[in-house]
Order: structure tokens, then C-alpha cells, then sequence
């Protein structure tokens, strides 16, 4: 998996460049040039945007306990993208303004108004977008200690159930041996109670045989 997303962050490093290097030549275009600039700089945007889509999945695969140092990666390459997004945006104003000024003729003034009013709502929307990347980063991290949980519930169910199992093993080898050691003790009694009897029939005839031998006399 940390293969596949080295292989992402070369594209990623790839891209971006070739990006940047065009966003700086967009202002010093004109006419059809820079029309076909500003799309194509606008596609590789895109095709970044799923790269790092890719990135994402790609981290949300690796272990745990090696997730962190990617998650560290993938946020300063989100970084870097909002960065360009946001020259390109820059660039992408300044051509409109250029373009609208001479369509219409409008003056320096109001241009510089309408690129300020522009430069705002950009703030606002690029304001907006983190707090959903962060909302959406929190939902990833609790969707993570949510699974860990679970691992740690089930490891913990298995070895409640292996010392189930051990529990009832011993108390069968118990039961079993309480079972042999009270046959144990029946034998002893009764050859106890048989070599008493022996006693008392061997004590029995040694006195009659004493009786008889001196009723002879």
C-alpha cells in the first residue's frame, strides 16, 4: 500500500509543478493563448483533485500504527493544492477582469472594485471548504477509533471465551477427580472393615483352640 501512494506523491509532485509553472505564464498571455491556458491549467487541477482522492483511500488502507505519518503527508498536500487553487483562482480574476475590461471599457476603478468583491467571496468559499475539511477529517479519525474499538472488543470477546472454555475444562478435571478419589476412599473403608473381620475371626479361633486345648486337660 505505502508503494502505491509513493507512486501517487511522484504524480502528485509531477503535476503540481507543471501547474504552478502555468498559473505564473497565465497573466503574461492574451487572446486564444491564455483561454486555452487557464482550461488546461483547469483540468490538471482536476486530475490532481482525484489523485488525491486516490492518496486518501490509499491511507485509510495502511495500518494504524503507520497511518499517522501518511495523514501528516496527505494534509500538507492538501495544503499545497488549496494553495494553488487559490493562485489559480487569482489568475483566473485578473484574465476575467482583462477580458471584460476590453469587451466593455470599463475603467481601472470598477475593475479594481468587482476583483476585490471577487477576491472576498473567494476568502469566503476557501473559509468554508477547510471547516468542511475538517468536519470531514473528524468523521475519518472517529470512523477510526470507532474500528479500533470494535478490534479491541472482539480480541477481548475471544479471550473471554477462551477462559470460558478453560474454566469449564477444570471443573470437569475436578468433577472427575473428586469422582476417582471418592472410589479410592470406599475401597479403603471396606478393606479396612474385611481386615477387621479377618482380626476378629483369627482372635475368635485362637481362643477357642486356647478353650478346647485346656477343657482337654
Amino acid at each position: 500500500m505505502s508503494s502505491d501512494f509513493e507512486a501517487y506523491e511522484q504524480d502528485f509532485g509531477t503535476l503540481t509543478a507543471e501547474i504552478t509553472n502555468k498559473i505564473g505564464r497565465i497573466p503574461k498571455l492574451a487572446g486564444e493563448e491564455k483561454t486555452q491556458l487557464v482550461l488546461n491549467v483547469d483540468k490538471q487541477l482536476e486530475e490532481v483533485r482525484e489523485l488525491m482522492e486516490q492518496m486518501d483511500l490509499e491511507v485509510r488502507e495502511i495500518p494504524i500504527q503507520s497511518r499517522a505519518m501518511y495523514n501528516s503527508r496527505l494534509k500538507s498536500y492538501k495544503q499545497e493544492m488549496e494553495k494553488l487553487e487559490k493562485d489559480f483562482k487569482r489568475s483566473r480574476i485578473a484574465y476575467s477582469d482583462e477580458v471584460r475590461n476590453e469587451l466593455l471599457g470599463d475603467d481601472g476603478s470598477s475593475s479594481e472594485t468587482q476583483r476585490a468583491h471577487l477576491l472576498d467571496n473567494t476568502e469566503r468559499l476557501e473559509r468554508s471548504s477547510r471547516r468542511l475539511e475538517a468536519g470531514y477529517q473528524i468523521a475519518v479519525e472517529t470512523e477510526q477509533v470507532g474500528q479500533e474499538i470494535l478490534a479491541n472488543l472482539h480480541s477481548d470477546r475471544e479471550k473471554i471465551q477462551r477462559s470460558r472454555d478453560r474454566l469449564r475444562e477444570t471443573d470437569a478435571n475436578l468433577g472427575k477427580s473428586s469422582r476417582i478419589l471418592t472410589g479410592m476412599l470406599r475401597r479403603i473403608i471396606q478393606n479396612r472393615i474385611l481386615v477387621f473381620i479377618l482380626g476378629a475371626i483369627i482372635l475368635l479361633t485362637i481362643v477357642l483352640a486356647i478353650y478346647f486345648n485346656l477343657r482337654g486337660h
